[in-house]
């Protein structure tokens, strides 16, 4: 299960879907009248046709990248299991009832479905939405069968050679600095999630003093795994670091922001930068157009040499590797 597209580049699709997408009461927190106000009556009107350019400039023959990158996922992971395998999408299409009902005209009488969220890292308005949005058909649907879902894998050790491997090639030639760019949330969604109320963003060094907030912090799963790969990949700890993108309104997100931390690179002398986008697994807007179009602009605008973007993990063999081993393994670790 993915996030999702519009269903083509023109401005009424991508309104509705913008519609969807942040009517979400976990990406936009607010009331359900002040959400419908700021978003019906601000956001999509006025957003629709920037963004509808947007996609136009990464849209490829096939359609929108995210789900033709999904789609050849999901052929990839068939191509190694005897079980079905379908496609979701958070918003848009295909839906989750779309799946499920795909799932049983292949199998009437399946007794489990087991979900796998595309979303290495736990975050209310991406894994969260995700899990509760199936669970709620399934529930609603009143489907027999059991439904299974895919923990966080942000630390799992097959996600990790994953995606540690799918970026060695991009770092053969000299390079300044690695950044690891994850998309960003507010920063009431981490106080949200602090599940003991007094420990998340309290001061510089919470993510890295073990507490029971973790298994939901965004933030900190996202530090694991940039220490992880970075150590794996044998990069000094001068050369490597991480920060948020994709900010939407005034309030207070996760710092640093990926847009002022590449003019500070580039101030800072770096002149050979690479960067990698872990908390998506199939390249999109927000990798494509944000990053590898918006951010290499940005940099190389504030005095950089080189820019390169490392393709999110998409249909590495190593990816799908670990997907089928975990959705073929009975009582995983990963799985609740």
């Amino acid at each position: 299960m993915n996030l999702g597209s519009p269903d083509s580049t023109s401005v009424p699709d991508v309104r509705r879907f913008l519609n969807e997408f942040l009517m979400d009461k976990r990406v936009i927190d607010l009331p359900w009248l002040q959400r419908a106000l700021l978003v019906k009556g601000i956001i999509a009107p006025f957003r629709a046709p920037k963004s509808a350019a947007a996609y136009r400039s990464i849209w490829t023959k096939d359609g929108s990248p995210i789900i033709v990158i999904s789609q050849q996922l999901q052929q990839a992971v068939q191509a190694q299991v005897q079980e079905p395998v379908v496609l979701a999408m958070r918003y848009g299409n295909p839906s989750p009832k779309d799946a499920f009902e795909a799932l049983l005209q292949k199998i009437p009488d399946m007794e489990e479905a087991v979900l796998v969220p595309m979303y290495p890292h736990y975050a209310m308005s991406s894994y969260e939405t995700a899990v509760e949005y199936a669970r709620e058909i399934h529930q609603k649907r009143k489907y027999a069968f059991k439904l299974t879902i895919l923990r966080p894998y942000y630390n799992d050790p097959d996600y990790l050679h994953a995606l540690t491997e799918s970026m060695r090639p991009y770092l053969q030639e000299p390079f300044d600095y690695l950044l690891f760019s994850y998309h960003g949330v507010p920063e009431r969604h981490i106080h949200k999630g602090d599940v003991t109320g007094q420990h998340c963003l309290k001061n510089g060094n919470c993510c890295a003093v073990a507490s029971d907030a973790h298994e939901k912090c965004y933030r900190h799963q996202c530090i694991v795994s940039t220490h992880i790969v970075a150590e794996r990949l044998q990069i000094p700890a001068n050369k490597y670091g991480w920060s948020f993108q994709s900010r939407l309104g005034r309030d207070e997100w996760l710092k640093p922001y990926t847009a002022e931390k590449l003019k500070e690179l580039a101030a800072q002398g770096v002149k050979k930068l690479v960067v990698a986008c872990p908390a998506f697994v199939s390249d999109c807007l927000e990798t494509l157009e944000e990053i590898a179009a918006e951010g290499k602009e940005t940099f190389l605008h504030a005095g950089g040499e080189s820019f390169t973007m490392i393709p999110c993990l998409n249909v590495h063999p190593l990816w799908v590797q670990a997907i089928v081993k975990w959705v073929s393994s009975k009582n995983h670790a990963l799985q609740q």
